[in-house]
């Protein structure tokens, strides 16, 4: 197989990782005061394969799923898909510094995770959707920047608590590198 083609445990992983995306965005949405605007925990889950498996299962999962919920809503909205694929994007450069597969989730790994998933959603729902929105759908600007900010805020906190949780629990599973003891 050539350097460039995905792993099979990646296009599970984005399968997975899509599914559970599109099951909490569409049934676990939870109304928010600003229209058309939802608070969300599929980020989080987007956030732990992100980590696990990098940034081209987070940008094709998030990607993948948020066609898949606004398709069972109508329609994409495509400014908010993007947005979703670039959180994934940016999360997965995450999985370079966080190393949970040996175990390790500190409190270094946590202030990584946070500092990427808070780049990531500061980028996708304050600059990229709402720009997005101007652009494509002429979308008044006060409207999509009050969406995107409040998006971003509630995303970063979900993701805090719910990834962080998540990511813990996982880190447990895994086995650190020389843990193992021979006995004599």
């Amino acid at each position: 197989m050539g350097k460039n083609q995905l792993s099979i445990k990646s296009i599970v992983a984005i399968g997975i990782g899509a599914a559970l995306f599109f099951v909490l965005g569409r049934f676990v949405a939870i109304p928010s005061p600003i229209p058309n605007t939802t608070i969300n925990i599929q980020y989080a889950i987007l956030g732990l394969f992100g980590v696990i498996f990098g940034p081209v299962v987070g940008v094709l999962a998030g990607l993948i799923g948020h066609i898949l919920i606004d398709l069972s809503w109508g329609s994409p909205w495509w400014s908010w898909i993007i947005a979703s694929a670039v959180y994934g994007l940016i999360i997965g450069f995450s999985s370079k510094y966080v190393n949970i597969e040996e175990g390790n989730f500190g409190k270094k790994e946590i202030i990584g995770f946070n500092g990427f998933q808070i780049a990531g959603h500061a980028v996708a729902w304050i600059l990229v959707a709402p720009v997005l929105d101007i652009l494509i759908y002429s979308e008044p600007v006060n409207k999509v920047f009050a969406q995107g900010a409040f998006a971003a805020v509630s995303n970063i906190i979900s993701t805090a608590v719910v990834g962080t949780i998540l990511l813990a629990a996982y880190a447990k599973t895994r086995t650190g590198a020389g843990s193992l003891k021979k006995e004599d």
